[in-house]
């Protein structure tokens, strides 16, 4: 690693077959801890290029613990985090209205390192069993059309520096990867990115993949559509600028869709707004995601038709009663 770290410091680049073998190293514990937070402190000193971003995908994809879903077409909905905005779980929200309005969900998620509670930490509170189990996954899948995959159980080496970035605290390179190496590689995907230089990374990647994607930015820098300004959204035939209004109908303010102190907040929060109780604003922003989900898939003709999906999702309690069948599967 010493080596390295100097190569690094030297502003040199490491290829795509340099990048891979550093993390699959670090995954099997080589190195120290104070040797990997250096690692991971030289990419918050500089942008990571594509060929160091695809080297630790592969490692990533090589190690982790494939999740076959068998025939069924997944989407993911998942931002990268580390907008350092503290909203509350908006795409884990999203993923249980898509799931009410029937499509399947494979949701990717892992604590918060750098929010007060991340999709992890609110499934736990709900009584979400975290769990490699596939047949438990499949099960879940099939009857409450939506899993949760808890990253650290399927990538060997996020665990490993699971307590470096939450010492840390603040966004890492981890964050870019998180929605890119799905164990259960979902046929579509809907990313939300911190910054447009990270929109157009994702853009490049995700072209030379089988999926239908989409990419969202609000232009303000939440990882997600946010409301509170206009929304770059990218997939594959092109990019636009959208209005809250077209998104949501409305604008909404930054405070509206803050998401509390603790975990034990988010969930309180979380189960309120599935429950259909959430101020117009909150309903707003999560139905928007939703529809731009559920518009990704290609089942429906306009965004105005996935919106009306993702309504009637919430409003018949559909997207409850998923959250209560899977919490009744643990």
């Amino acid at each position: 690693m010493k080596k390295i770290l100097q190569f690094l410091f030297e502003h040199k680049t490491l290829s795509r077959e340099q990048a891979k073998d550093a993390l699959v190293n670090i995954s099997k514990g080589m190195y120290n801890e104070s040797e990997v937070t250096s690692f991971v402190t030289v990419y918050l000193m500089r942008s990571i290029t594509i060929a160091e971003l695809q080297g630790f995908r592969d490692a990533l994809l090589e190690l982790c613990v494939k999740v076959d879903l068998g025939d069924h077409k997944t989407i993911d909905i998942v931002g990268t985090g580390g907008d350092g905005k503290n909203t509350f779980n908006i795409s884990t929200l999203s993923c249980f209205i898509v799931a009410g309005a029937g499509q399947k969900v494979s949701k990717h998620g892992n604590y918060g390192a750098t929010s007060v509670s991340g999709a992890s930490n609110v499934m736990e509170q709900l009584g979400y069993k975290m769990s490699s189990d596939i047949s438990k996954l499949k099960r879940e899948i099939e009857e409450a059309n939506i899993c949760f995959l808890h990253a650290p159980l399927f990538h060997p080496a996020l665990k490993s520096v699971g307590p470096i970035r939450k010492n840390l605290g603040i966004r890492t390179f981890f964050n870019m990867l998180g929605p890119m190496v799905n164990p259960s590689a979902p046929a579509y995907q809907l990313v939300g990115v911190y910054n447009l230089e990270m929109a157009r990374i994702y853009n490049y990647l995700l072209q030379q993949t089988d999926q239908s994607f989409t990419i969202i930015h609000s232009l303000d820098g939440y990882d997600e559509i946010s409301l509170t300004s206009d929304t770059k959204v990218i997939n594959n035939d092109g990019e636009k600028i959208m209005t809250p209004e077209q998104l949501g109908k409305r604008m909404v303010a930054q405070e509206d869709i803050y998401g509390g102190n603790s975990v034990e907040e988010a969930a309180k929060l979380f189960t309120k707004i599935i429950k259909g109780e959430g101020s117009f604003a909150q309903n707003a922003v999560v139905l928007a995601n939703a529809a731009m989900a559920l518009h990704c898939t290609g089942t429906y003709k306009t965004y105005e038709d996935a919106y009306i999906a993702a309504v009637e999702s919430l409003d018949t309690g559909k997207a409850y009663q998923t959250l209560l069948k899977l919490i009744s599967l643990q």
